[in-house]
């Protein structure tokens, strides 16, 4: 079903290939969302030429519209969406738990309203292993409780015993939907454990007990200070199989990305990328630059010096501003092409680094200018 080959090591950090029943991803692998399908912006042809090997689907969104039924009957998300390469589908367990005002969770599952509609639906670890099945991604994530920042140690404890019992049942479930013909996607288990080591390392050792393709961490980026982050990371990484990909969910700030390469991590996914465009801002080798700013009404520099893509070879931020002023979407479509590939760039830099046996230098490089600030 999925198969991790390891071509390089320094230190911690590792790039590879991962070989998925949909094709090849090349990690370190930044993941963009596309929420219901469709990374906002972009073509499949424009994912393709910023070197995104594989996308994100969100399980609850795509079960609430347009169904995971009628996707199923066009093929799955590959042939629905005509991006046909690996893709992953999220378990919705964090979309569920971001709504917790209009959900009840217990041991059995989730109840929660539509956002939509207000309609009332249940998910249970089966079912969402039914739905993404349905779905028929490459890589599909078992049904977790992902606690929030702050939590109390008694949530953080319900969270991770609610994590392994539910992933046994997803496990079983998923057994279930697979035939003897079919290889079906990649089964991940999630680690939780709030902010708390004891328990990141319990979780780690209850779901690494099973053996599956991959391996996620959880429950990080939803609000703790960055050293935090990176204590987490540097408490459960090594403590997963090093012959399987580490997936580090939900994390997108490049100097956070370049950061957990160094802890051992092969995936990431976030929204910041085309979220970011859609507000204003990109990301440049020296940070984040507002391009909706007034300072850039009369300015000829491209977004970023630095950057090879087609959107800097051929725009100025005064352009780009123009059209964001204006509520041009053509505007929005080129910040998110040029976020798109600052990430997938920042990725391959990476993997040649790691190659080179000069992830050290690169990161420390790396991390300096971009924090500066100073744009050229």
């Amino acid at each position: 079903m999925l198969r991790l080959d390891i071509h390089a090591i320094d230190g911690a950090a590792r790039a590879g290939e991962m070989t998925t029943r949909h094709g090849r991803v090349a990690t370190p692998a930044f993941m963009p969302v596309g929420t219901h399908g469709s990374v906002k912006g972009l073509s499949v042809d424009d994912l393709i030429v910023t070197g995104s090997d594989c996308i994100l689907g969100n399980t609850y969104h795509l079960y609430l519209r347009p169904g995971h039924e009628l996707i199923s009957r066009h093929g799955g998300l590959p042939a629905y969406t005509g991006w046909k390469r690996p893709m992953l589908t999220d378990s919705g367990g964090y979309q569920v738990f971001s709504l917790r005002d209009i959900a009840q969770i217990d041991d059995d599952g989730v109840t929660f309203q539509s956002h939509l509609d207000g309609s009332t639906h249940r998910f249970t670890p089966e079912r969402v292993i039914e739905i993404q099945h349905a779905l028929s991604p490459s890589i599909i994530m078992a049904f977790d409780e992902c606690s929030p920042y702050p939590c109390e140690r008694v949530n953080a404890e319900i969270a991770v015993n609610r994590t392994s019992h539910w992933l046994s049942r997803c496990v079983a479930e998923h057994a279930r939907q697979l035939t003897d013909a079919d290889t079906g996607p990649a089964l991940f288990g999630i680690v939780q454990g709030s902010i708390l080591a004891d328990l990141r390392e319990r979780s780690a050792a209850e779901v690494t007990d099973y053996d599956l393709p991959g391996f996620a961490i959880g429950g990080l980026s939803v609000g703790e200070p960055v050293e935090v982050m990176e204590e987490m990371l540097a408490v459960t990484t090594p403590l997963l199989p090093e012959d399987r990909p580490r997936y580090l969910m939900g994390v997108g700030y490049p100097d956070n990305l370049v950061m957990a390469v160094g802890y051992g991590i092969d995936m990431f996914d976030c929204v910041l990328p085309t979220r970011s465009a859609r507000t204003g801002l990109v990301f440049t080798s020296t940070g984040p630059l507002v391009y909706r700013n007034a300072e850039y009404a009369d300015d000829d520099r491209p977004l970023d010096p630095d950057c090879d893509c087609r959107v800097c070879q051929l725009h100025s931020r005064a352009y780009l501003r123009h059209l964001y002023k204006q509520n041009e979407i053509t505007g929005i479509v080129l910040a998110t092409y040029h976020n798109v590939w600052f990430y997938q760039d920042l990725m391959r830099q990476i993997r040649g680094a790691i190659t080179a046996h000069e992830f050290t230098r690169f990161a420390t490089e790396f991390l300096s200018t971009y924090r500066s600030g100073e744009q050229r």
